[in-house]
């Protein structure tokens, strides 16, 4: 059993932080806590941009894949026979389901998109979707050219993207 004056010496030497010491802990605690949480919230505002353009790529894939199932020019029979020699860029004024050739797309402005499956139109609200078609004689093994199909697709937020596309005469 320990003394009075060994039991004094034992609590004598046991160190605890002074009031002090713990108030510049919790300051770099709290220094350190609000600058991770600042890089948070900055990262965390960012990833809407990438479900933004995402969606972009979806509407422009989209309207890619249509526009290329189309025949070259309205001169051109269903499979691609008989060919049109040339290129160029008609106005058939068709309304939008009886688009049947590539030209057809040529002008559309602002359009809201349009799918097959309409539930899938809550997703893509406030989007809009620009097309033109143009002749570029510059692509393509064909002596005729291809036609350069350039999709705008413009986001809730203004954000634009741009994507093009050629269409070759086959």
């Amino acid at each position: 059993m320990k003394t009075p004056g060994q039991i004094h010496t034992y609590y004598h030497h046991v160190r605890a932080m002074t009031l002090v010491e713990l108030v510049i802990v919790i300051v770099i605690i709290s220094l350190a806590m609000s600058a991770g949480l600042a890089a948070f919230s900055f990262l965390t505002g960012r990833s809407s941009d990438v479900l933004i353009q995402t969606r972009m790529v979806d509407l422009a894939q989209l309207y890619a894949d249509e526009i290329l199932s189309k025949r070259w020019d309205e001169d051109t029979g269903n499979g691609g026979v008989p060919t049109y020699v040339g290129c160029r860029i008609t106005d058939d004024v068709e309304n939008r389901d009886k688009y049947d050739d590539v030209d057809d797309y040529n002008g559309v402005s602002n359009e809201a998109p349009a799918f097959a499956d309409q539930s899938l139109a809550a997703l893509y609200s406030g989007y809009t979707i620009s097309v033109s078609v143009s002749c570029d004689n510059s692509v393509g093994a064909n002596t005729n050219g291809a036609k350069r199909i350039e999709i705008v697709v413009t986001a809730v937020n203004g954000q634009q993207g741009r994507f093009a596309v050629y269409r070759g005469n086959f």
